[in-house]
């Protein structure tokens, strides 16, 4: 069993090193994590204990535990809580990690530890994060493939869309068209009395207007509603400026915009 559990170590590692995360296996070369350590032992006994790897990422603690079997991953007491007596602290990958997660909230000005028990191996396995803040509250989140979540690139995404459950802003970016889609569309049919071919040449077009605001040729602020120089006319004008601009010249492509 102990070289198993030595070679998935080495299998973490490399997991470790292609999402471009570098932790300290058996301690922290940070002080006062490895401070923290010094009394962290599974057994309660206050002396020092050591993750199988530990370190910061921006202004998070990793903690990662690992087993080589996939049947010593997690254990769940009775009320379906991550188990924290000894036994399954010393033996399940999971448990182990939150462990040691808490440990580190307690005794560090950290605020935010993610506990990453792993077992099995390249072919099979798990890698289950468990978020713990410094009031002792740990949330268990979904398994994940490898690290690359955890890296400093992403590990902010995955905090604010995994464990504060709020949009990113590519979400949130992509909701905000939707509505702004559904808006125009509901406001084409019922204000445009446009027919469902219409209306994709109609927003084809004000797309083309508005790449006139490049060209300073076209702009928003000048839709006034104007009787004289009717809106209307201010975008046809800037769509057929862009049409000539892209030297598409063709009649039929003209008149299917007018």
């Amino acid at each position: 069993m102990a070289k198993k559990e030595v070679k998935t170590d080495l299998w973490v590692y490399e997991l470790l090193q292609e999402a471009d995360i570098h932790l300290t296996p058996q301690g922290c070369d940070i002080i006062e994590i490895d401070e923290a350590l010094k009394t962290a032992s599974k057994s309660n006994t206050g002396n020092a204990g050591y993750p199988e790897y530990c370190g910061v990422v921006k202004d998070f603690i990793l903690v990662v535990e690992d087993k080589a079997s996939l049947d010593k991953h997690l254990y769940k007491d009775e009320k379906e809580l991550i188990a924290q007596d000894v036994k399954a602290v010393r033996n399940y990958a999971v448990n182990g990690a939150l462990f040691y997660a808490r440990h580190l909230a307690a005794k560090t000005s950290y605020n935010k530890v993610l506990a990453i028990g792993v077992s099995g191996n390249e072919k099979r396995h798990r890698i289950t994060p468990v978020f713990v803040n410094e009031r002792d509250d740990y949330q268990e989140l979904a398994d994940v493939e490898t690290f690359i979540s955890f890296n400093e690139s992403n590990i902010d995404e995955f905090y604010l869309k995994e464990i504060l459950h709020e949009e990113t802003d590519v979400e949130k970016t992509t909701a905000e068209i939707l509505k702004d889609a559904a808006e125009l569309h509901e406001y084409l049919r019922t204000y445009g009395q446009l027919t469902t071919e219409q209306k994709p040449l109609v927003v084809s077009g004000i797309m083309l207007a508005l790449r006139e605001i490049d060209y300073k040729t076209f702009s928003i602020d000048s839709l006034i509603g104007d009787t004289v120089v009717t809106d209307g006319q201010k975008i046809y004008d800037a769509i057929k400026s862009n049409l000539q601009r892209a030297k598409c010249n063709t009649r039929y492509k003209k008149r299917k915009t007018s």
